[in-house]
């Protein structure tokens, strides 16, 4: 029977933070580079075109950091 790869849940929950958190500020800066302002009074397009920046940048970053354990996960059983 395989034996079951051991799961760090504290660096799993660590780096889904920082992905997320990371995304989330990316998708800000892109939005203050091209002009939405995400705290703009109001909901114009300017600031939900700004929503939608953080948010999707929030989900890419989380993605980008469940693969990058999904990476280190197959590194690890290979060894």
């Amino acid at each position: 029977m395989a034996k079951k790869p051991r799961v760090n849940f504290l660096a799993v929950g660590v780096s889904d933070a920082l992905g997320f958190v990371i995304g989330c500020l990316s998708g800000y800066g892109l939005g203050q580079l091209i002009g939405m302002d995400v705290f703009a009074r109001g909901y114009d397009n300017s600031s939900m075109g700004g929503i939608v920046l953080v948010g999707l940048g929030g989900g890419l970053g989380l993605q980008l950091a469940r693969r990058w354990q999904q990476g280190r996960q197959n590194i690890d059983e290979d060894s």
